[in-house]
This record gives C-alpha cells, structure tokens and sequence, in this order.
C-alpha cells in the first residue's frame, strides 16, 4: 500500500512538471506582450483574444494547416496500407526469409534518425521529389516501418488460426481474408498506429527545414518557426500559434484514446 502511494505522488509530481510548460503556453497566449515579458502567474491580469486575432494575420495559418494535414494525412494513409499488409505477411503467412527480414525491420527501431538526414535529403533530390509535399511523406511512411510492422505483426499474430481457416474453408483468398477477419479485430492497434505516426509528422521540423525552401509549402511548424526568427519576437503570438498548432494533436487523440490504449495493450500481449 505505501508503496502505492510513493508510486501515485512521484507520477503525481511528474504530471506536474510535465504540464506546466504546456500550461505557461496557454497563459502565455491569452496576454499581451509585455505581460509575457514581465513574467507573472499564470493566471493573466487581463486576459484578451487579440492575440489570436494578430497571430491569425502574421501566421498565413491556412496555408499551413492545408500543407500539413496534406502531408500527415498522406503519411498516415500510406503508413496504414504498407505495413498492415506487410505486418499480415510477416504475423500470417509463411515465407523463405520471414525472420530474417522481420528482424532486420525492427532492427532498425534503434537506428537514430538523424543519422540518416543527409542520405535522405539526397534520395529525394535524385527522385525529384526535393521541396514537395510528397518529398516528406515517403520517409515519413518508411521512418514508421519498425514500430508499426512490429506492433501490427504481433496484433495479427494474436488473432486465432481458427478464424483464418474458416475463412479459407468458406473460398476465401488472403485478401478477403485480410480484408474481412483481420482488419476489423486489429482496428485498436491501426488506430494506435495512426495515431502515433500523425503526432510526430503533424510536428515534424528538422526534415521538413531542410527539405522544403518555398514558402508555400510550409507546414505549420515552418511556419511557427518563422514567427520567432524575427529581431523583436512576440512572445505571446508565439505562444497563441503554438497553442493553434498543438490543439488537432489534442482533439485526434481525445477521440482515438479508448483505441489507442486498446492497440497497445493488443500489441504488447500478442
């Protein structure tokens, strides 16, 4: 029991620690500048919306929101139908080298992304993709192959052999099969998948700096990022399209939460 209770007070401390930058952000973007500046509690003296208004203007929000939910949605698309197939291969089906192979994919789970910026940048260059939207969604789909093949493998390892064979038994080929059995008892884990694949490309900025040089293009993190490379940043614009930016992550996950938690404790199980 009391270690229980050690155990709630350090998470307790921790959730702590952890939301208050994300609280100082939504403080920060309900003031004006030099009560940012100031510093304070957290709680504004005199709360007010022009700041959104302002960051609305300065932002080209549109613009980049369109760019990125272009590129997260594509990536989401993309990772889902590769690597659910892949993963039925891998989990389902025998074939020369499966382990090999499967091994080799989540091998690379400890390979650090940065390492493979450059060989990236000039992969895209050579296909004539550099500076497009759909420059960035090809490595973000293949940067998620470890962990989804390995998360969706083990879901439809955990699925009964039976179902399969009275599939088969009834005339069904491997697609219907997959289609039909399989997709509709691993939702939970492809909307864990989708979920964690559209977090980190909804925020990705490293790739997309390098990657992308005009303007229209821009997905919103470019776009944030322009907000504070001025001489004299706002502070509280800053904060406000933070705020904007980090809300559809929020929303996408609130929905899929009840999936999400189900996916992983599938995956981890099978």
């Amino acid at each position: 029991m009391k270690a229980r209770v050690v155990a709630y007070v350090v998470l307790g401390i921790y959730a702590v620690v952890s939301l208050y930058p994300f609280a100082w952000m939504v403080s920060g973007a309900f003031k004006d500048s030099s009560e940012v500046l100031r510093g304070g509690e957290l709680i504004p003296d005199h709360p007010t919306l022009a700041t959104f208004a302002q960051t609305w203007g300065e932002l080209d929000f549109l613009r980049y929101f369109g760019n990125s939910l272009v590129v997260t949605v594509g990536t989401v698309v993309g990772v889902l139908v590769v690597y659910s197939l892949a993963s039925y291969a891998f989990g389902v089906l025998a074939f020369p080298g499966r382990r090999v192979l499967y091994a080799g994919f989540v091998s690379l789970l400890f390979v650090p992304g940065v390492t493979v910026l450059l060989p990236l940048v000039i992969l895209q260059q050579d296909l004539g993709v550099l500076g497009s939207q759909f420059g960035l969604v090809l490595p973000f789909v293949n940067g998620t192959a470890p962990l989804s093949i390995l998360m969706l493998t083990n879901s439809f390892r955990a699925v009964p052999g039976e179902l399969r064979e009275s599939a088969r038994m009834d005339g069904a080929g491997e697609f219907r099969t997959f289609f039909s059995i399989y997709l509709p008892v691993c939702r939970p884990a492809l909307a864990a998948i989708a979920l964690l694949t559209a977090v980190p490309t909804w925020n990705e900025y490293v790739l997309s700096r390098v990657s992308l040089n005009d303007p229209a293009v821009y997905t919103l993190p470019l776009g944030l990022q322009s907000l504070t490379s001025s001489t004299n940043p706002q502070y509280n614009v800053v904060m406000a399209a933070s705020l904007i930016i980090v809300i559809p992550v929020v929303l996408l996950f609130v929905l899929l939460q009840r999936y999400f938690v189900n996916g992983l404790v599938g995956a981890v199980k099978g």
